[in-house]
């Protein structure tokens, strides 16, 4: 776990000695023509004569506000937007700036309602307008009346060709984001030990998942070397172990000077090369930088990264709780519904007196088999009187009936019946067929044929 430095550690991590200077080195140190008197120093001069040349400092202020403002009117000013914010209130707050120097500026509310196009971060314009002196601040301003845009600063020139070069290589693809860890056990946070962008993630963290591991990987995140301090951070997020589940890059928000480190080719190169699943979360909602883009999710705020990344605890509590009382009551719906079917069942006659269904069964049984016995009787009655009733038929047309009146039937040796003495001749074995018996003859004389 990282260390929270010191309130004299910058995030760099390079020490800064504080040299304590004490009210006796400040006496020694002014001129020798000057005396202390206790708490006032007079210059040889009684008290009451400085008293009465000292002038107050709102007197002072507004005599730097009448030589200011009368020495310079309405005049145009070139400089680069910077440090842009839109209050509620409609009024415009910006930093007109140029290589060398910069001066705080103000729209107000009616004048930016007549703007037909909106001020943008990193923007070249000329301001027309009056300096003004802020007393209450001791600070002078720009009062900008008029605003005509001159361009796009240098720095958003810039940031446009790196994010269209890297767009064109698919640095930004949705195809290469990584899905986020729903339960993450160890995240790495990428920021600066003593800036406020940790603190807030800390606290929005303690409130949403408690027992979550949170490993500080210190990195400058502001000035020269800074860009090259958040690449060691990311490479050496990758070889902690045990391996981390997430890495946030964080910081607060500022201007586009500010957060110009974000937008520098190695670190979004970096960020889209890190095998761990990467949240940016850089600045304010407005504050939108390269690194959001390739990193698999951008959070608008240190704050939205801590409740984009972690689980809620309360709503997990609820959902457990109500997925629990589904299960009871769809438990309870289940027994209540086989329990009427039991009960459906069990007053069945077949359940409730099994034997006597039995013995209607059986009762059923033998009435269907006495049934059986009397149609096949029936059935078999009637047969036997149609088939006597055939027989007698069949018997009164049958030749042998002829041979119990006194006649026989001759056939020959092949059984063939002999109508005419042409179907005969001697020697031929014939037999002739009477009512009881068969005679067998050999005819001996052929038979004329007339």
């Amino acid at each position: 776990m990282a260390r929270l430095k010191g309130r004299n550690e910058l995030a760099t991590g390079v020490h800064h000695d504080v040299i304590p200077i004490w009210a006796s080195d400040v006496n020694r140190r002014r001129s020798p023509g000057k005396r202390n008197h206790g708490n006032v120093m007079t210059d040889n001069h009684p008290l009451s004569q400085t008293e009465a040349i000292a002038v107050s400092v709102s007197e002072l202020t507004g005599h730097i506000k009448a030589i200011l403002e009368g020495t310079f009117p309405a005049i145009w000013v070139a400089g680069e937007v910077s440090d842009l914010t839109r209050p509620r209130s409609g009024h415009l707050y910006f930093t007109l700036k140029d290589e060398q120097a910069q001066i705080r500026s103000v729209i107000w509310r009616s004048t930016a309602a007549r703007m037909r196009e909106p001020l943008e971060e990193g923007q070249s314009v000329l301001c027309f307008g009056d300096v003004e002196v802020y007393a209450p601040r001791g600070s002078y301003q720009l009062i900008v009346r008029k605003v005509q845009p001159q361009g796009v600063g240098a720095l958003q020139i810039a940031f446009q060709k790196l994010q269209a070069k890297l767009h064109a290589e698919g640095l930004f693809d949705a195809s290469r984001k990584q899905p986020l860890p729903q339960f993450p056990r160890r995240i790495g946070l990428v920021t600066s030990p003593s800036g406020a962008a940790i603190r807030d993630f800390l606290k929005a963290a303690a409130h949403r998942w408690k027992g979550i591991e949170i490993v500080v990987i210190p990195a400058r995140v502001q000035g020269e070397g800074a860009a090259r301090s958040i690449v060691t951070a990311i490479n050496a997020s990758q070889r902690y172990q045990p391996a981390l589940d997430l890495l946030v890059i964080s910081r607060g928000g500022g201007s586009l000077e500010d957060l110009w480190c974000f937008n520098e080719e190695p670190v979004v190169r970096a960020v889209a090369a890190c095998r761990i699943p990467t949240v940016s979360a850089v600045g304010h909602e407005i504050d939108v930088t390269l690194c959001d883009l390739a990193a698999d999710l951008r959070a608008l705020t240190p704050t939205d990264a801590a409740t984009k990344t972690l689980p809620d605890a309360t709503m997990l509590d609820q959902t457990v709780l109500n997925l629990r009382q589904r299960l009871h009551r769809g438990a309870l719906r289940s027994i209540e519904t086989r329990r009427v079917r039991l009960d459906a069942l069990g007053a069945t006659p077949g359940l409730r007196k099994p034997h006597e269904m039995i013995q209607n069964r059986y009762r059923v049984l033998d009435e269907l088999d006495a049934r059986a016995r009397r149609a096949m009787q029936s059935k078999l009655s009637l047969q036997r009187a149609s088939l006597e009733t055939m027989a007698a038929s069949l018997s009164a047309l049958s030749p042998l009936k002829v041979l119990t009146r006194g006649y026989s039937v001759t056939t020959d040796a092949s059984g063939r019946t002999i109508t005419s003495t042409r179907d005969v001749a001697s020697g031929d074995v014939i037999r002739t067929r009477l009512q009881q018996g068969e005679i067998e003859s050999i005819v001996t004389r052929s038979p004329d044929v007339s």
